[in-house]
């Protein structure tokens, strides 16, 4: 069995060579700072919390991000067209086909028209608030996009009612040919779903070229991205990374790079078939080919993400109970520690 889930990035790779040139680019679009600032702020406070006898408290995040067995998440849409949205819609039925957990699109027979939201909302429409105005493409984690803890007021993303949960810039302009891939691995973000490369079972730290060569001349193309030096020296992930177009801090990297801790959300075998494995360029190895590079076309739900969507949202009664004790755990857990906020409280302690 497996279950990934936690922080993301989403990404998408232009150019996979094993040098880089002016021609490639490698970009990676991930959720705005302010929103993973405040992330980052709140899984170091929940880790700082006395956890006295409580084993696994350090976790707790990870473990509320997932929505209930059997529970009816509502999606809406801003902007794009009623083809689009039922495009979309269809794509998700393999995600929702094998799990417990109904993804509620609002389809109206009458009109034939899906479940819209609007930036001047006051309450949410729904759970999961689709958008194609922002660049690149993202969502929260499972129940973090309801979670007013999470963003700041007047920013395009966070848990407040007008405010984006998943983003698939462009779409409503033109559909890439990869979109039903990247929608079925956004949407499995929306439903606690975690980076393949960041399981604690992958051992892919050692399998990525975080430093530069030995001996690289920093060498920028006239966009200021990191290239191959006149030696053939290559540039780290490191430094890639910090030029154009991402401009990433070394934090940022470990952040939505490196593996997450043992315990802290992913479980189960690593899996290279899965469609939340993402397809870096070889550079990024430290050789090719490379164990944590994936397999297969990415656009179909692989054996292991299936397992892990039966895992999270289980049919059987039996597995339903052990889910809802494990969460009703968490919750008191929550709900009897001092060092907790009360307003943080109400948050974590509610299960819908």
């Amino acid at each position: 069995m497996k279950a990934k889930f936690a922080v993301l990035t989403a990404l998408f790779v232009v150019g996979n060579a094993a040098t880089l040139s002016a021609q490639d680019a490698f970009v990676l679009e991930d959720l705005p700072d302010h929103v993973t600032a405040s992330l980052e702020a709140r899984a170091k406070w929940f880790a700082s919390l006395p956890q006295g006898n409580n084993p696994g408290f350090e976790f707790i995040v990870d473990d509320l991000q997932a929505w209930l067995p059997g529970q009816t998440v509502r999606v809406a849409f801003l902007g794009g067209t009623t083809p689009l949205h039922k495009d979309i819609a269809d794509a998700t039925k393999q995600i929702t086909n094998n799990c417990n957990i109904k993804l509620d699109f609002g389809f109206n027979a009458t009109t034939g028209t899906y479940r819209t939201w609007s930036t001047s909302d006051t309450v949410h429409a729904a759970e999961i608030r689709v958008s194609f105005d922002q660049n690149g493409y993202f969502s929260l984690v499972g129940r973090d996009s309801s979670n007013p803890t999470i963003g700041a007021p007047g920013q395009p993303v966070g848990g407040r009612a007008n405010q984006r949960s998943l983003n698939l810039g462009g779409f409503d302009v033109t559909k890439p040919a990869s979109w039903m891939k990247t929608t079925r691995h956004e949407f499995l973000h929306a439903l606690a779903f975690h980076h393949e490369h960041q399981s604690p079972m992958g051992g892919c730290d050692a399998q990525f070229r975080w430093d530069d060569d030995a001996g690289y001349q920093f060498t920028q193309d006239a966009n200021g991205q990191f290239v191959t030096d006149p030696n053939g020296k290559r540039p780290g992930i490191y430094t890639y990374l910090s030029g154009a177009p991402n401009h990433w801090s070394k934090e940022k990297v470990d952040h939505n790079l490196r593996q997450a801790p043992l315990g802290s959300g992913t479980a189960g075998t690593f899996d290279r078939a899965s469609i939340m494995l993402y397809r870096f360029p070889a550079l990024f190895y430290v050789s090719t080919p490379n164990p944590c590079a994936p397999l297969g076309g990415g656009e179909d739900l692989s054996g292991g993400d299936i397992a892990g969507l039966k895992f999270l949202y289980p049919s059987t009664s039996a597995d339903i109970q052990q889910i809802t004790k494990r969460h009703t755990s968490v919750r008191d857990v929550i709900s009897k520690n001092a060092g907790i906020k009360e307003n943080v409280k109400q948050v974590y302690t509610n299960p819908e």
